[in-house]
C-alpha cells in the first residue's frame, strides 16, 4: 500500500453514518460533542446557507475518497470531512436520493433530536458525483 493511500486512510472520518429521517435512509455526519455544539451556538437564530463542495480523489486503482466541505455563510465555519467512498458507498447514494446531509454528535438521538439537517442546493451535483465515484471505484485496468 502506498504512502499516500496510508494517508488518507488514517485521514478518514470515522463518523459516516446513515439513519432512517422520514421513511428515507439520509447520510450523516457525527461530529464531536465540542465542535457540533460550537457551529451550533454560531449559528442559532440567523438566516444561513451552507454551501457543500463535493472533492473526488481517486487513484486509478480502485480507491475513491471524497472530501465533504460545508461552508457556513454565518459564523465563518467551514467544516471537511474526508470520507472512503470504498466503504462507505451507502453514504453518497443515500445523498444523492435524499439530496439532504445530517450532521449530528454522537450523544444525539440520529433522525429524533439534535439533529442538523442541510439541504444541497444543486441535486444534481450529488447526483453527478455519485456516478464519478462509482466509475472511480472500478481499478482502470478492470473496465
Amino acid at each position: 500500500m502506498s504512502d499516500e493511500l496510508n494517508k488518507f486512510l488514517e485521514q478518514v472520518h470515522d463518523g459516516i453514518t446513515t439513519f432512517d429521517f422520514d421513511g428515507k435512509e439520509t447520510p450523516c455526519i457525527v461530529i464531536e460533542d465540542k465542535k457540533y455544539d460550537e457551529m451550533l451556538s454560531k449559528v442559532a437564530g440567523q438566516t444561513f446557507s451552507v454551501n457543500t463542495d463535493l472533492n473526488i480523489l481517486q487513484d486509478g486503482l480502485g480507491n475513491v475518497f471524497v472530501e465533504i466541505v460545508l461552508t457556513f455563510s454565518k459564523g465563518n465555519i467551514v467544516e471537511k470531512f474526508l470520507v472512503n467512498a470504498k466503504t462507505d458507498l451507502k453514504f453518497f447514494e443515500c445523498l444523492a436520493q435524499t439530496t439532504m446531509l445530517a450532521l449530528t454528535s454522537p450523544k444525539s438521538n440520529y433522525g429524533k433530536d439534535n439533529v442538523f439537517m442541510v439541504q444541497l442546493p444543486r441535486p444534481e451535483k450529488a447526483q453527478d458525483a455519485l456516478e464519478i465515484i462509482r466509475t472511480g471505484l472500478i481499478p482502470k485496468n478492470q473496465k
